[in-house]
């Protein structure tokens, strides 16, 4: 078999040193700097994340979900809570994150809960929604089951599809809602040469979500 050998893939990370002296005291400040910069560099879907969550057997499951608002309280995004993820955040809050930012030689990572939203949280986002994201919405009402195939799915759009004229509200269906992943831990991460890359952890060491203390620790590459 001929392909490619991945062992010789090699890219030079050139990044911008990241110095402590630079670092927000809070980890959701430094972040909105971070994403504000890649969206600034034109990065394709910069709100791309890899959602790690725990499986009800135990075994990590990973995807790309969109990360669709955050604060200093944490980071949104929304699914349905019937699908398997929607299951697995259901049984076990402890997830991980990662913002693979490889154009510009970064990467955050974040280790925190899940917390449901409110229904008014989840309201206001889907009305927000164009419409065939909407209509999407209820006819994966069964997302990550089995389907016969592509015309299965075609002919569910195309019956919800049907059941709310052009320009009528659509209501959200009241499986579908979003997430908070609030940090415990996050790690920004520059790409350095030589493989010397600059990494700083925050980690959460106590009080509450009003008043968080954050210890910032460099780590070594």
């Amino acid at each position: 078999m001929n392909h490619c050998d991945p062992a010789e893939l090699r890219e030079p990370y050139d990044g911008t040193p990241l110095c402590r002296s630079a670092l927000s005291a809070h980890p959701m400040e430094q972040f909105h700097t971070w994403f504000t910069q890649a969206h600034t560099a034109g990065l394709a879907e910069p709100n791309a994340m890899v959602l790690a969550t725990v499986e009800p057997s135990g075994a990590p499951r990973v995807r790309t979900v969109l990360l669709k608002g955050y604060d200093r309280s944490g980071l949104r995004f929304f699914t349905n809570y019937t699908s398997r993820k929607g299951r697995a955040l259901a049984g076990e809050p402890r997830v991980g994150a990662v913002f693979p930012w490889h154009p510009i030689r970064r990467q955050v990572v974040i280790s925190g809960r899940v917390e449901y939203l409110s229904d008014e949280e989840n309201d206001a986002y889907f009305a927000r929604r164009p419409r065939g994201s909407q209509i999407g919405a209820w006819a994966s009402e069964r997302q990550s089951s089995r389907v016969e195939g592509r015309a299965e799915l075609d002919a569910l759009y195309a019956q919800f599809d049907s059941v709310w004229p052009e320009g009528e509200e659509i209501p959200r269906p009241a499986y579908w809602g979003g997430f908070r992943i609030r940090p415990v831990e996050v790690e920004f991460w520059q790409g350095r040469p030589d493989r010397m890359h600059d990494r700083f952890r925050y980690l959460l060491v106590g009080g509450d979500p009003a008043d968080e203390t954050w210890e910032i620790d460099r780590l070594s590459p």
